[in-house]
């Protein structure tokens, strides 16, 4: 049988139902979910058993025929040997490449874990191998901008609670797309607020820190109605909390903001059932901000507007300009704000 590639919520139902391999390579830019299964594999073993049938090694402090010796011996009292690599993604790929021999032929009452954790795995020979009979390649790709939400909007309702579109968004914005510390505050908020109760841009103001009136969210919605004072009001407020609120995100939420509006713009069928399915909305809330904008800006301008953020993120990491981020950005709302749309389309 050939190798599986599952999903992180198929791979934790499997463990769920005691259904293991005999080999996984867990690795990938997401660390979150190595963690989390990592966590669940080291559950595997009884408490009581882990003495001699659990071993958890770190690969910069040990060989791989270790490893491979662990792996081969009988379980003791046990049903099974779970023997964990830790930090895999440390050693050289020449190193990592000796365990494809076992990997070819592992012990059936063995369970290994190999973590590479935040990177993608080395050695050529060790992921061929991993090919082959029933192990389990996990690779967790990087969270983009485009699913950060979606996943926010997930864990929230997975810990009982219902969420906000904007309060969804101001957490992305705030925190980025590193699933460790958006979980963490989603935890924090869980524990917080009663089961059932909705995660609001208020709570989150008031619980992780976020201002409900000075976020990307607002800012978005401030551009598409064309209301200048409030645009370099946020600006302002972004330039004086730098910490709380990174151009590099803005910048992404933005480019996000008109790339969506120019699909709008030249849908033949603009009805809310034709959009929301264009754009891959839930629900036809965040059209509001794209018929708005669409009364303020043409295709023309949108597109002159996505070529002024392509520039704007070359020079703010120093391609061409040595100005101050904050300086940059300020004349980059102004060119949104006042783009004649003179180009060709």
């Amino acid at each position: 049988m050939a190798a599986s590639t599952p999903t992180y919520e198929e791979l934790r139902r499997s463990l769920a139902a005691r259904k293991y391999a005999p080999v996984y390579l867990l690795h990938g830019e997401e660390g979150y979910y190595t963690d989390v299964l990592v966590k669940e594999m080291e559950r595997i073993v009884p408490e009581e058993d882990k003495d001699f049938n659990q071993h958890i090694l770190y690969a910069p402090e040990t060989t791989m025929d270790k490893v491979m010796d662990l792996c081969r011996t009988c379980p003791m009292m046990s049903e099974r040997v779970v023997v964990i690599l830790k930090e895999a993604q440390a050693i050289r790929a020449d190193q990592l490449n000796r365990l494809h021999a076992y990997v070819k032929n592992p012990t059936p009452s063995t369970t290994l874990v190999i973590c590479c954790r935040g990177a993608v795995a080395k050695g050529k020979e060790l992921l061929a191998a991993m090919r082959t009979g029933n192990n389990v390649n996990f690779e967790s790709k990087k969270v983009n901008e485009n699913t950060a939400g979606t996943l926010i909007g997930q864990y929230i309702k997975s810990k009982g609670l219902n969420c906000d579109v904007k309060a969804v968004q101001m957490l992305r914005d705030f925190i980025g797309t590193d699933l460790s510390r958006l979980y963490n505050e989603i935890d924090k908020l869980a524990t917080i607020l009663p089961r059932g109760a909705a995660v609001t841009p208020e709570a989150v103001e008031i619980h992780v820190g976020v201002s409900k009136e000075y976020n990307s969210f607002e800012l978005v919605d401030a551009i598409a109605a064309h209301d200048s004072l409030k645009v370099y009001r946020i600006a302002d407020y972004f330039a004086a909390n730098p910490k709380s609120n990174p151009l590099v995100m803005t910048c992404a939420t933005l480019f996000g903001f008109f790339s969506d509006l120019l699909i709008c713009q030249f849908s033949p069928d603009k009805s809310d059932s034709a959009l929301m399915q264009e754009l891959n909305l839930k629900n036809v809330y965040p059209l509001r901000r794209f018929r708005t904008a669409m009364a303020n800006y043409n295709a023309r301008k949108t597109i002159e507007i996505i070529g002024a953020l392509r520039d704007f993120d070359r020079k703010s990491k120093g391609g061409g300009s040595r100005q101050n981020e904050h300086v940059l950005f300020r004349e980059l709302l102004f060119h949104i704000l006042t783009a004649p749309g003179d180009v060709a389309v």
